[in-house]
């Protein structure tokens, strides 16, 4: 799951975010994981994607992988969502937001979720299906 402005990946700042789209980052998720059935949702509205994080139990969901972009420093709603859900949620940064604007060091989203992975580019997303996955088995 992504969040706001992440469906322009590989246009935008691609010195930050790569040259990529989320297209070849999603396909070559898929051929890595054959055995695992992924799916992906992104939005720039904050309430569809708390609308989809409530909806993810009754999916049969297994686990989440979540960019929240800009909503990870001031989404209180989202952090609400994701704390409610009982399955793994792993929070990934392609850039170090430790490393950027001050602001993009604190994230809201770390405490209610099961580990996070910032500054790996988009391998961060690779990492992190590895994690839920394979690792956990």
């Amino acid at each position: 799951m992504n969040g706001p402005n992440l469906g322009t990946l590989g246009r935008r700042q691609p010195h930050i975010y790569g040259n990529r789209d989320w297209d070849q980052i999603f396909e070559a998720l898929r051929q890595r994981f054959k055995d695992c059935t992924l799916v992906y949702f992104q939005s720039n509205h904050e309430g569809a994607v708390i609308d989809y994080i409530e909806d993810l139990a009754a999916q049969g969901v297994e686990g989440l992988v979540i960019n929240p972009g800009a909503w990870t420093h001031q989404s209180y709603a989202i952090r609400d969502a994701l704390a409610a859900l009982s399955i793994p949620v792993i929070e990934v940064h392609i850039s170090n937001i430790y490393a950027r604007e001050d602001f993009r060091s604190h994230s809201l989203i770390a405490p209610v979720v099961t580990a996070q992975v910032s500054g790996f580019g988009a391998e961060g997303y690779l990492l992190a299906v590895f994690y839920l996955c394979e690792a956990r088995l």
